[in-house]
């Protein structure tokens, strides 16, 4: 056979696994409904039974309510009901105080649905750094436009606080959930500023859960010899992943979990999505694929299996954390009590199998649990790049900002290491002067490195000097400073410049970066591309566009 058939082979059989997949999502869609249709029809008897005084039961979906045929004057007692079978508010209890305690108190969506891969990713306020946004910020680096288009990532803002009031007259201790509305607005405000097109498109979404979805964390049992705040830390955490994971279920074929401070490799939703549909079409029974081995990050389901999982966790949430639920929830699909532990380890593996490398790598060190410092690291992932060369201009250069050891700016400006310097004050400036006048398409400063994701340029504003040799442009057109340079961009949030020069500013003769502000932090320029008119380059999208605005004081995101 030819190579050429065997490939087209291939990719028909890539596709009928892919429309399996999805069937198989659409079929549990459809009987979810015919469940929810069920169950109303049958209170609609309760209701008409109770209105005309005689028992009506209901038939499946598309049929009539009809008079039962059972003797006269018979009621509708326990014996006849139907049978109904347990549901979240059987471990909940609570969520029946609120109707609404299972629906989302703050959404930010396009209702993007019938996507390959949905991505949950919980986020809360941390000790000392917030890595959502630059986590967001790589995985959108890190997906083509096909990925983009076949995706959805799902913001869940779990910043809900438990305040204590204690009765001195009764000594009774109440805690009572409150939800952070303002840090709730804040995240989806970030995450709309920063990434208005992904948000528009539908590819990101924002969603809070109620105060009213939480149990009286005062009442939880203390498990596994835990102090009461870790077991409530934890406990908040699986209903967090529970949540999520129902929010998420009906939205794509296949679900995977996420956190708020990872790295993700180029190209990880195609391979996670050809992985998948490779094992699927092997006939695997497998239930989680896993695509990175440190807790539960990565860890992709079929969305038509997730009411497994998520029964699992509501089950157990007190009990244990969320990767042990799910390390036991296999042990229980594939163990027997007769064999021993390697046979258990065999089927298990069946069930729970890991991808050659992982795509994701951990990088935040402060937990969402106070005082808790993690350094946990996949070593599976391979080397992570400190800095991005490119190839720039000739130019000179210079700082005010002082240099640590070897990490100079003339060497992060040719592409061999990245420039690391001490804490930026107001007025500190790095100044590029070109060995001769450039005409510049745009221009990208990215600060922070994975390693060091703080130490970036904040309100800091990207500016050039025109050769006024050649240069007739109005000062009065643009916002200049006092010696003369005119302002082009700023650093976002996120710690990256990125815009285009303007033709009529060309030929640039200086282009530099001015501190308007004191840093907590030191800071890093991890990569410069200065991109001129006769280069053939293309800059990769690796964010939003910078948009000028007014000069002002931007405070650290750590």
């Amino acid at each position: 056979m030819m190579l050429a058939d065997v490939s087209r082979k291939q990719v028909l059989v890539q596709r009928l696994v892919d429309l399996q997949a999805r069937l198989q999502h659409l079929d549990l869609r459809h009987r979810a409904r015919m469940e929810e249709a069920y169950f109303l029809s049958q209170q609609l008897g309760l209701l008409l039974s109770a209105t005309e005084g005689r028992p009506l039961m209901s038939t499946p979906l598309g049929g009539e309510l009809q008079l039962p045929r059972s003797p006269k004057n018979a009621s509708l007692t326990s014996e006849n009901q139907p049978l109904r079978t347990p549901s979240v508010y059987s471990f909940l209890p609570h969520l029946l105080d609120d109707p609404l305690s299972l629906h989302p108190a703050f959404t930010l969506s396009r209702n993007r649905s019938g996507v390959s891969i949905v991505m949950g990713m919980p986020t809360v306020k941390r000790e000392g750094h917030s890595y959502f946004l630059p986590t967001l910020h790589n995985l959108m680096k890190s997906m083509n436009n096909e990925d983009s288009a076949d995706s959805l990532i799902i913001v869940f803002v779990a910043e809900v606080v438990w305040l204590l009031f204690l009765h001195s007259d009764f000594l009774l201790r109440i805690f009572v959930f409150r939800v952070e509305k303002d840090f709730v607005h804040q995240i989806a405000g970030q995450v709309e500023e920063n990434f208005r097109d992904q948000v528009e498109a539908g590819l990101i979404e924002v969603i809070s859960p109620p105060a009213s979805y939480y149990p009286d964390m005062d009442k939880l049992q203390q498990t596994l010899g835990d102090p009461p705040e870790r077991v409530r830390w934890r406990t908040k955490q699986n209903l967090d992943f529970a949540f999520l994971m129902m929010y998420a279920q009906p939205k794509g074929t296949f679900y995977v979990q996420l956190e708020d401070d990872i790295l993700a490799k180029k190209n990880f939703i195609s391979t996670m999505k050809n992985y998948a549909l490779m094992k699927t079409a092997e006939k695997s029974p497998w239930f989680v694929l896993e695509f990175c081995q440190l807790g539960f990050i990565g860890k992709m389901f079929k969305c038509a299996q997730l009411p497994w999982l998520i029964h699992f966790i509501l089950m157990f949430y007190n009990d244990k954390p969320v990767d042990w639920l799910l390390d036991h929830l296999i042990f229980t699909k594939s163990c027997r009590l007769d064999k021993d532990s390697k046979a258990c380890k065999n089927e298990k593996a069946k069930l729970w199998v890991p991808y050659k490398t992982s795509l994701f790598q951990h990088t935040g060190l402060h937990s969402s649990l106070k005082g808790k410092v993690q350094k946990l690291q996949d070593k599976n992932f391979g080397t992570v790049p400190m800095y991005y060369p490119h190839s720039n201009p000739q130019a000179n250069f210079s700082s005010t900002i002082a240099t640590y050891k070897q990490f100079s700016l003339d060497r992060a400006y040719k592409g061999e290491t990245f420039f690391w310097g001490l804490q930026p004050k107001t007025g500190d400036k790095v100044i590029f002067t070109f060995r001769s006048p450039q005409r510049l398409k745009h221009y990208l400063f990215q600060s922070g490195n994975v390693k060091h994701a703080e130490d970036c340029f904040y309100n800091t504003t990207i500016e050039v000097m025109p050769d006024s040799s050649q240069t007739n442009v109005s000062k009065t057109e643009y916002n200049v400073t006092r010696d003369g340079f005119f302002i082009v961009g700023k650093f976002n949030i996120l710690g990256v410049a990125k815009g285009l020069i303007d033709p009529e500013l060309n030929p640039v003769k200086v282009i530099r970066l001015n501190v308007h502000g004191d840093s907590e932090n030191w800071v890093i320029l991890s990569e410069v591309s200065l991109v001129h008119f006769s280069s053939r380059g293309k800059l990769d999208e690796l964010g939003p566009r910078v948009v000028v605005v007014e000069v002002k004081a931007y405070h650290n995101i750590s």
